[in-house]
């Protein structure tokens, strides 16, 4: 708390990670917004090591520079050496929300990097500083066709993993490289695998940063035209439109027939019957009057409308006219004469369709000059400007979704044996946390196959699980619980856990949460134990509650039996909750079990020491 206070309004605008508003998806939202044109990038690969002793003093020492508070600084050293803060570098585990890593890691490497970041900054400024010297006389640049794209650098840094974007050429990029390593190498003491920090091509490689891949592409490709195929749909729903309009149209003027019809047949009869005239006991000629008011006006402005009807009328009142003639008009008396020249100008104002054609005219060549003005501005984009497209490792994903069991050798839902001792809602609710984790932590261009992988692979095994637990068919398994995974609580409600179709067709890419990744609940299960154990206070942070229930820890690793160190066995960039977790038991009160099954809270969340070894 003392140092988020003292460091949080000092840290740069590009470090991210364990500050408040500044989370993983607030550093992807500014890489797709700010970032434009980029040409080289790279990522730091630190390799595998911890802050030994030589990290914590330089640490404690940039402290001191801020706190002048030697107690402070000696319980955090005391912490690292009693290895009750154990910070390592080149893992897969920071920021994830794993049981390795403690809350106060996160300040406290964002305090270690501060001073690596005000050199980022200087570099930055500096590049913009001489890119700014260069300037395009206005005049010139108006007369040719000279795109300018200066030489920026960008960064991002989320607790241990750095990313560096710049426009330029790859000789400034090199040097660029060079110095942010000896910064890091020199200045904070750490090891950094040269080989892997490599430069790639923004335009034609992609990269892995935060989980996401990133590579520069035309605006074209994020916001790409109509395609042939969907003009002809919008066309045809335009013209089932207009044919259910004109529909509508006729049987609205069918009914005002009739209802007039009926009307005046009703008033001539009452004025036969009646011999002292038309009486009724309400005055009703207002009403009526405004109805037929109403109508008329409608007809008025739908005749007004329509360029073939005035045309036909304007035509039928003016041609073959004897009165236009001079030798007859000569003859004629002069009030005659102006009386028809008044009602020739009142056909023309009113008829005659010249203006509203030429009106129509200029909006259709106004929306075609539009729209060849959105064209050529979109195909210069194209040609001169670069975008960051933010994907999802669909791969990764799939591979992720295939190791844990979710589906098969050919890519359908299967169940997963490990958690038929679960009860049903604990099933559900397990997959409900892998489901929401994975839609909350990914705010990307393919956003839709990660909705497909949740509402189909996941949701499918999930039934297939309880099909199977309970010996029936998947056909019986959606008859009980519905295909939104409908489970009823002790009071005879239904709660609905797992996020239904309609709430993943609606979900979007906008969330800006700093969500836990899915590394924690993939790989790992809670058995409820039947033992006799005596009551034990519930392990979750600041809760006393007594009246808990007995679970074990059971990690993917130990029972499909694959070591995570090995890339081929294990997804790339997933992190591991360590095998020392696992069988150990957990006494869990009924709020905090549901809030760890749902992703709420990890297991970094829950009192370690308070663990219980039951056989």
């Amino acid at each position: 708390m003392v140092l988020e206070i003292v460091y949080d309004e000092k840290f740069v605008t590009f470090s991210y990670g364990g500050r408040v508003g500044m989370g993983r998806h607030t550093a992807i939202r500014y890489l797709k917004s700010n970032v434009t044109n980029p040409s080289w990038w790279f990522n730091v690969s630190f390799c595998p090591n911890k802050l030994d002793e030589f990290n914590v003093d330089k640490l404690c020492t940039f402290i001191g520079e801020k706190i002048k508070d030697a107690f402070l600084i000696d319980v955090i050293k005391k912490l690292f050496r009693c290895q009750v803060v154990r910070v390592k570098f080149g893992g897969c585990y920071l920021g994830r929300g794993l049981p390795q890593e403690i809350g106060l890691c996160s300040i406290l490497i964002n305090v270690y990097f501060h001073r690596f970041d005000r050199e980022i900054q200087e570099m930055r400024l500096l590049v913009n500083k001489k890119t700014s010297k260069f300037e395009l006389v206005e005049h010139d640049f108006s007369n040719s066709n000279v795109f300018y794209n200066p030489v920026k650098v960008y960064a991002v840094r989320y607790l241990d993993e750095i990313l560096v974007i710049m426009s330029g050429s790859k000789v400034l990029a090199r040097e660029l490289k060079d110095r942010v390593l000896d910064v890091l190498e020199e200045d904070l003491g750490l090891k950094v695998n040269r080989v892997k920090t490599a430069i790639h091509c923004a335009v034609s490689e992609k990269i892995m940063f935060l989980g996401i891949e990133l590579q520069a592409v035309p605006p074209s490709v994020l916001h790409p035209p109509m395609s042939e195929k969907a003009i002809r749909a919008k066309k045809k729903y335009l013209r089932q439109k207009e044919a259910k309009a004109l529909e509508l149209r006729s049987t609205r003027e069918m009914n005002r027939k009739k209802l007039g019809l009926k009307i005046l047949s009703h008033v001539f009869k009452k004025l036969k019957q009646s011999k002292d005239g038309f009486k009724s006991e309400y005055q009703i000629d207002t009403e009526v009057r405004e109805i037929f008011r109403t109508w008329a006006d409608d007809v008025v402005q739908e005749f007004l409308g329509s360029l073939e009807e005035r045309w036909n009328w304007d035509r039928l009142l003016s041609r073959g006219d004897f009165l236009s003639l001079r030798h007859v008009r000569d003859q004629l008396p002069p009030d005659l004469v102006d009386a028809y020249d008044k009602f020739q100008e009142q056909v023309d104002k009113h008829l005659a369709p010249t203006k509203a054609r030429t009106v129509l005219e200029e909006e259709e060549k106004r929306a075609r000059e539009e729209e060849e003005q959105k064209y050529s501005e979109r195909t210069v984009d194209d040609l001169t400007k670069l975008c960051m497209k933010v994907s999802a490792p669909i791969e990764l994903v799939r591979k992720a979704v295939r190791m844990a069991g979710f589906t098969n050798n050919m890519g359908r839902p299967r169940p997963i044996d490990l958690l038929f001792a679960l009860e049903d809602a604990d099933i559900i609710k397990w997959y409900a946390g892998v489901g929401r984790r994975w839609l909350d932590f990914f705010c990307c261009h393919n956003f839709r196959m990660v909705k497909t992988i949740v509402s189909y692979h996941l949701r499918f095994s999930c039934i297939l699980t309880l099909a199977h637990k309970h010996e029936s068919t998947k056909l019986e398994a959606i008859k009980h619980y519905g295909k939104d995974l409908k489970v009823s609580n002790i009071n005879g409600y239904e709660d609905v856990y797992f996020p239904t179709e309609r709430d993943i067709k609606m979900m979007g890419d906008k969330n800006l949460s700093d969500p836990k990744p899915v590394d924690g609940a993939i790989s790992l299960a809670l058995i409820r134990l039947a033992s006799d154990e005596p009551s034990h206070s519930c392990v979750s942070h600041f809760c006393g509650r007594t009246d808990t229930i007995m679970y074990r820890v059971r990690l993917l690793q130990n029972h499909l039996n694959l070591n995570p160190l090995v890339e081929a066995q294990w997804v790339k960039g997933m992190g591991v909750i360590h095998e020392t977790l696992n069988r150990i038991c957990l006494p869990l009160c009924p709020d905090h079990i549901n809030d760890l099954y749902m992703g709420k809270i990890t297991l970094q969340d829950v009192d370690c020491t308070s663990f219980v070894e039951v056989d």
